[in-house]
């Protein structure tokens, strides 16, 4: 397989992920416990807490809409690992009896950072050289 297809094959699967955690643990509400998060962290009512994980959810979409435009891709890979590493460590640090895998979230998210990371700045730079 080449540099180009894997490159293709993980920017679609990092696209995946977003979409998957915006539209479906979030604006469609199929993991209540992500509104229970963000109510935690937030401070805020359940009402108001809804609200923001439906936005949040709105903005991983539009998050996997920018990685498949392909459009500043290098800015785009660093907002990701910003943006995990920033969710992941509020709630490692706020919220972790509501995670999935408790605390051993942060080793699936820091695994993720690497993904982005390799697929951006070290496939995409062979594939464009």
């Amino acid at each position: 397989m080449t540099n180009k297809t894997i490159h293709n094959i993980l920017t679609y699967c990092i696209a995946a992920v977003w979409i998957a955690n915006g539209l479906f643990c979030k604006v469609l509400n199929f993991v209540p416990r992500h509104e229970e998060i963000v109510e935690r962290i937030t401070n805020v009512d359940r009402a108001s807490a809804a609200y923001l994980t439906i936005l949040i959810g709105i903005s991983e979409i539009i998050m996997a809409l920018w990685i498949l435009s392909g459009y500043t891709s290098k800015l785009n890979a660093i907002a990701q690992i910003t943006l995990v590493a920033t969710m992941n460590t509020l709630e490692f640090l706020l919220a972790p009896d509501l995670l999935l895998w408790g605390k051993l979230n942060a080793v699936f998210a820091f695994l993720f950072m690497v993904v982005v990371y390799y697929t951006e700045f070290n496939l995409h730079k062979k594939e464009h050289p």
